[in-house]
């Protein structure tokens, strides 16, 4: 069944196009199928492995919006409220419409503030700057930080775009991490490590990898050549834990995580949300 996978697979590693993968294939029952192949970093040879620890990137977004919608169901949050008086940061937030002749940025005041939905659902208009190039233009303009630094200050990042307006990928789950913090009075990691975490058993998946010897690195190519790219930023030292792309884990604690959604929001007796939810 998953012979012309693992052929593509071993391919992809030999050619050097990747330096290692795990797979994984799980219904709500249980795991159905695994795969490795490769190593942890291309040119050095530990294998890749079952529990081979990566840096989740932006699957951190999927964990993080079950907590913010733990704390709806807790009353805490709301999806369409008004998220000033726990995110004062967003009484007065900016749209960016472009720039002057004299190159500096013109702003104007965002017709509203964004609603948890908006953040959930990446219309609040908060952007990346790896992806826009007005923001980018605006972080060369202002000198302003990078939210990458993990301060608060730096994900006060103008909006390219009014609230509900457009769809742009960007910070906003980082957002709802700190509203998920400001509601409940919890650090992310804490919260996340009592009520979805733990419950769920996924105890290799955290901000900062908990065995750093079986850490897989994520990779930069260059002219078709890997190369082991910077370490990415933030731990749980940071003033703002990243909510959008902060964890590290392995592909088994992933699976218990997608494996309670399926099951309706539980799995093995531990209930994370609400079936409805």
């Amino acid at each position: 069944m998953y012979a012309g996978f693992e052929k593509a697979l071993e391919a992809a590693v030999a050619s050097g196009r990747i330096a290692g993968a795990v797979a994984a294939v799980a219904d709500r029952d249980g795991v159905t199928y695994t795969r490795e192949a490769g190593v942890r970093q291309a040119g050095e040879p530990a294998a890749i492995t079952q529990d081979t620890l990566f840096w989740l990137a932006s699957m951190t977004k999927a964990i993080v919006s079950v907590a913010t919608l733990r704390e709806v169901e807790a009353g805490r949050l709301s999806l369409d409220g008004d998220l000033s008086g726990l995110l004062p940061e967003f009484a007065d937030l900016k749209v960016l419409e472009g720039f002057g002749e004299d190159g500096a940025p013109r702003l104007r005041p965002a017709r509203r503030s964004p609603t948890l939905r908006d953040l959930l659902t990446h219309t609040s208009g908060f952007g990346y700057g790896f992806l826009s190039a007005d923001l980018t233009r605006w972080h060369a303009t202002t000198g302003a930080p990078d939210p990458n630094g993990g301060t608060r200050a730096a994900h006060v990042l103008p909006l390219l775009h009014d609230p509900g307006e457009a769809w742009t990928y960007g910070i906003g789950i980082d957002w709802a991490g700190l509203a998920v913090e400001a509601a409940s009075g919890q650090r992310l990691d804490d919260y996340l490590g009592e009520h979805i975490l733990g419950p769920l058993g996924m105890t290799d998946t955290g901000f900062t990898p908990v065995d750093p010897d079986r850490r897989a690195v994520a990779h930069l190519r260059v002219e078709g050549t890997l190369f082991p790219a910077p370490t990415p930023p933030g731990g749980t030292e940071a003033e703002v834990l990243s909510g959008g792309g902060g964890l590290h884990g392995t592909a088994p604690d992933y699976i218990r995580f997608l494996r309670m959604l399926l099951n309706g929001g539980a799995l093995d007796g531990a209930r994370v949300l609400r079936p409805e939810t």
